[in-house]
Order: structure tokens, then C-alpha cells, then sequence
């Protein structure tokens, strides 16, 4: 089943962008669409701004940010982007994650150009109309910028956290129950404790405590904690003690050469002289040798698509 996930039109190649162009992503129209739906949108064509337009900008007025034309600055289209951005975010429930455009003062997610008055600049920039609207109305949603995509450990973050989330949809479903929980929250024992050790050290005692809970609210609270412990990337310190506790299982069973010789790749990798493939696969090997039911369903052996190849560097 493909996962939904929204993004700017730009980003997927519709000539929407205020020149007639676009912002194409390879990785996002080549590679990841084999495993997503995307749901395109332009704003400010939804706005009813033509191809090609006048270009808008941010500027901070008195009260508060406006985004208007870029050089007289005489129409503002501030609350038409707001009441647009309100209705069409309502409709996202579903969406496991979205890939914005950039500096674009509609979508960007960081670093977008805000001016004064005068034509300077705000230092740190700002975040575009529609983004800031979807990021505060659904905060536990995987937000990317097309730009950071380029980075390999951003990249596999944000692959990760949509396929995440999307396994907790299918795993708790429409009807949660306290079994749904439980049972997908030990899957992701090893993913807490690599991403963000503390998220994995409360999160235990919450899921513990469930039977107190109304399951639509823990539901919410539940999707909150888990979405912002997975927003941490995970490192090669923690990454090291999650493979340590894996190697642990393999006690009774492996050869002294053999645990050596795992041992040894886990420091490798620890140091940088291995991508974390090299011990996985290792471990990976082993569980089929010697299989244990709670290794082979935890989601840090194989958390999506080997064919992405995310992992290749890291």
C-alpha cells in the first residue's frame, strides 16, 4: 500500500513556480514515488495567482507578517493564503508526511526571506504562510524541504519517520486498542532507543499505564511523543548501544570467533569505518541461523524499502 504524502507541485515537476518553471526533485519523482502517493499543491495558484505571476515576499509590518507583491507591495494576499492554508490542511488527516518547496515565502520550511520596509532583511528568515500553518495544525507530521532531501542523513530521516507513521496507522487503525499499542510499541524499541534515548526511557511507563487512559486521547498523546522522538536523528553513539544490545541476544548461540568477529564490526562502525549496514547485515544473518520472534519484529533491523538504499551511508 502506498503512502500519502503531500508535497509542493514544484517539487514534482508541474510548471506552477511564478517564472513558469519548476523545482523538480529527482529523488522525489524518481526513487521515492515508487513507494508513495503524493498529494500536489501550489498555493498561491490556489489562490488564484497565475502561471507565470508577479513574484510575493514576507515583510514584517506592525502587525505581524504579510505576504504581498515584491515590489510595490500594493496587493496583500496574506489572508487569502491563511484561510486557504486552514481549509486545505483540514483535509490532510491521512498524510503521512509532506515535501515543501524551499525559500519559498508560501512554503518554506526555515531560512525564508523576510524584508522591512526598507528592502533589508530579518536575520534567520522566517517560515512560509501555508508550511507554518501545517506545521502548527499537525505537529507530529514529518515536514522536509526539497533542498535537504540532498542530504543522505536528512534524507533517510524523513523516509523513515513517513514510513513510521504510516505504520502506526496501519497498526493501531481506525478502532485503537490497548493490544494495537503495545504490540506496535515493542516493534520500535530499538528505533526510541537509537533516535532518542529519553523519548525511550518515559515512553515505556506511558504505554505501561495505557489502561488508565481513554484510547482516542492516548491515541493523540501517543502519536505526539512517538512523532517527536523519531524527529531526532539517530547517531553513531546510540545507533553503537542499540547494535550492542542486539549482538546480546546472540550470546548462547555464536561461536567466540563469531562474536568477535561481530564485535569488531560494531566498533568499526562505531569509529566511521562502516556504514551500519556492515553489522546489520551481520546480525541479519545470524537471526536466520538462530531465529528469536522478538528480533525478527523489531522495525530498526528493516525499517523500509532496502531498494532506497538510505542507509548506504550512514
Amino acid at each position: 500500500m502506498s503512502i500519502p504524502v503531500g508535497i509542493s507541485a514544484c517539487v514534482l515537476g508541474e510548471k506552477v513556480r511564478f517564472d513558469g518553471g519548476h523545482k523538480r526533485n529527482r529523488f522525489v519523482t524518481d526513487e521515492l514515488a515508487q513507494y508513495v502517493r503524493y498529494r500536489p499543491v501550489c498555493p498561491e495558484m490556489a489562490i488564484g495567482l497565475p502561471v507565470p505571476r508577479p513574484t510575493i515576499r514576507l515583510v514584517q509590518q506592525e502587525d505581524g507578517e504579510h505576504l504581498v507583491d515584491s515590489k510595490q507591495g500594493e496587493n496583500d494576499y496574506t489572508a487569502a493564503m491563511q484561510s486557504f492554508a486552514e481549509r486545505h490542511i483540514a483535509g490532510l488527516d491521512d498524510l503521512c508526511g509532506f515535501i515543501v518547496c524551499a525559500k519559498s515565502p508560501t512554503c518554506g520550511m526555515e531560512r525564508v526571506k523576510l524584508y522591512i520596509p526598507n528592502g533589508n532583511t530579518v536575520p534567520g528568515g522566517t517560515v512560509g504562510v501555508f508550511t507554518r500553518k501545517l506545521m502548527a495544525a499537525m505537529p507530529w507530521l514529518p515536514v522536509e524541504e526539497d533542498g535537504r532531501l540532498h542530504d543522505p542523513v536528512l534524507r533517510e530521516n524523513f523516509v523513515f519517520r513517513i514510513h513510521a507513521l504510516h505504520d502506526f496507522y496501519q497498526s493501531v487503525g481506525q478502532q485503537p486498542t490497548m493490544d494495537a499499542f503495545v504490540k506496535f510499541h515493542s516493534r520500535y524499541k530499538f528505533v526510541l532507543m537509537a533516535h532518542c534515548p529519553a523519548a525511550y526511557k518515559s515512553m515505556g511507563p506511558l504505554v505501561a499505564g495505557i489502561k488508565h487512559w481513554d484510547l482516542n486521547e492516548f491515541f493523540v498523546t501517543y502519536r505526539q511523543q512517538f512523532m517527536a522522538a523519531l524527529s531526532h536523528r539517530a547517531n553513531r553513539k546510540n545507533n553503537t548501544n542499540v547494535l550492542m544490545h542486539l549482538q546480546g541476544y546472540f550470546k548462547r548461540n555464536l561461536t567466540k570467533a563469531q562474536k568477535q568477529e561481530l564485535l569488531d564490526l560494531i566498533q568499526s562502525y562505531r569509529l566511521g569505518h562502516q556504514p551500519i549496514l556492515a553489522p546489520l547485515a551481520l546480525i541479519n544473518h545470524y537471526l536466520k541461523e538462530f531465529p528469536d520472534p522478538y528480533l525478527q519484529l523489531q522495525t530498526f533491523l528493516n525499517p523500509y524499502p532496502e531498494e532506497l538504499k538510505l542507509r548506504y551511508g550512514l
